[in-house]
């Protein structure tokens, strides 16, 4: 984020320079704050990121890319088999952490979070046929195509799915050797830092 710039009404001749006509605003502060809304509570508050943070972080996955992609698939699935794991062994957990965050009842939570270690599973089985080379004919000695990683991906994600929506994405995309910038839905701070926790634990 930058600083604000905004015209401001003004009475003063045209002949004033436009500089005069001008307000710069200073970056205001802001925090993420996670509201149980069975309650009306505020559970916790955390500080929003700062222009210098985004940017490191930037760099910081650019930095990951680089080296992630070159890994081997084997290398690539065994965090994603630790991270369906974890997932299972603090499903009840994280689904109250879900429940009190953003409403959703206990039992569709804590299957949500069941639902993401399927696909985590999934995707540590599936990976080495979805990513394999396909044969292609032409009059070339040899043609195919084969997936490549294609760099840092940004998931912006909602709420109402604080969980599955993100797991869904980083599975197959972590997988397949790209580096993930995770920008969640301002209202659930603690389900994304909570993924971000699970994430580190699994060895990514």
């Amino acid at each position: 984020m930058t600083d604000h710039v905004a015209a401001t009404p003004t009475a003063t001749p045209l002949r004033t320079p436009p500089s005069q006509h001008l307000t710069r605003h200073p970056r205001p502060t802001m925090t993420f704050t996670s509201t149980n809304p069975a309650t009306g509570e505020t559970d916790t508050t955390w500080p929003d990121t700062t222009p210098d943070e985004v940017e490191a972080t930037l760099a910081s996955a650019q930095r990951a890319f680089l080296a992630w992609r070159d890994r081997p698939l084997a290398e690539r699935t065994a965090p994603l088999r630790s991270l369906g794991r974890l997932l299972r062994e603090r499903r009840n957990d994280l689904g109250a952490l879900m429940t009190a965050e953003m409403g959703k009842p206990i039992t569709q939570a804590v299957g949500e979070v069941e639902k993401c270690a399927w696909v985590c599973d999934y995707y540590a089985e599936h990976a080495a046929v979805q990513l394999a080379s396909v044969h292609a004919d032409t009059e070339a000695t040899t043609s195919y195509w084969a997936p490549r990683p294609l760099g840092v991906i940004l998931g912006i994600m909602p709420w109402n799915f604080p969980f599955w929506q993100v797991v869904r994405f980083a599975a197959p995309t972590l997988t397949a050797g790209n580096a993930a910038v995770l920008k969640h839905a301002p209202s659930v701070p603690g389900c994304a830092l909570a993924l971000v926790d699970l994430a580190d634990e699994a060895g990514y």
